[in-house]
């Protein structure tokens, strides 16, 4: 918890621009988010969950920065692969897979498979220096489309398509279309509040 001020900048812990513009358009004029500290190095995520992850990446930043620092963590769970990929989901494919590599060995593995519900998990987690943390957690259901349809996103944004949605694809989406009813715009506005 904090200790009663309002927070109006955090470091943030990621590398990825996808994320960074995504928090960027979530947080608006709220929360100024600052840059991740050049010389820190990548950090091993290997906590096993979501939750343990962004702590993993927001402490090592806040360390670095002496200052508050937001990351998530995010995990994809398809229903007919028993929650798989999860806390897997961005090396699905192998380590430093790419985007396609991963959404495309996803199709592969589902193939026709007519059970294709899934759902997006995010924990967005605030870590301050002397250790002190506040997490939130978003959701967004929804189903594996057949094929990739859409170009803007990033991860798997075009073969998810949400249950809130009307059809598409998140990359299909414009940006606040998206942010609206993703389980990182839900996660990062539910820790906003929190703030």
């Amino acid at each position: 918890m904090s200790d009663g001020a309002p927070l109006s900048r955090l470091v943030c812990a990621t590398t990825n621009a996808g994320k960074i513009a995504e928090i960027r358009n979530i947080l608006g004029s709220r929360i100024e988010l600052l840059p991740r500290p050049d010389g820190v190095g990548d950090v091993v995520e290997d906590a096993g969950s979501l939750v343990g992850n962004a702590r993993l990446k927001a402490a090592a930043v806040a360390r670095a920065a002496d200052a508050p620092a937001v990351a998530d963590d995010s995990g994809l769970e398809v229903d007919a692969l028993d929650g798989a990929p999860g806390v897997d989901t961005a090396s699905f494919a192998g380590e430093g897979a790419t985007d396609a590599e991963n959404w495309t060995k996803l199709l592969a593995v589902l193939g026709e498979r007519p059970d294709r519900g899934a759902r997006f998990r995010t924990i967005a987690m605030v870590v301050w220096p002397d250790g002190r943390e506040l997490f939130a957690e978003g959701t967004c259901t929804g189903q594996i489309a057949r094929r990739q349809r859409g170009t803007r996103g990033f991860g798997y944004d075009s073969v998810f398509v949400p249950d809130d949605g009307d059809g598409r694809t998140f990359a299909e989406m414009s940006a606040a279309e998206k942010d609206a009813i993703s389980h990182r715009g839900r996660a990062f506005a539910a820790l906003v509040e929190l703030l």
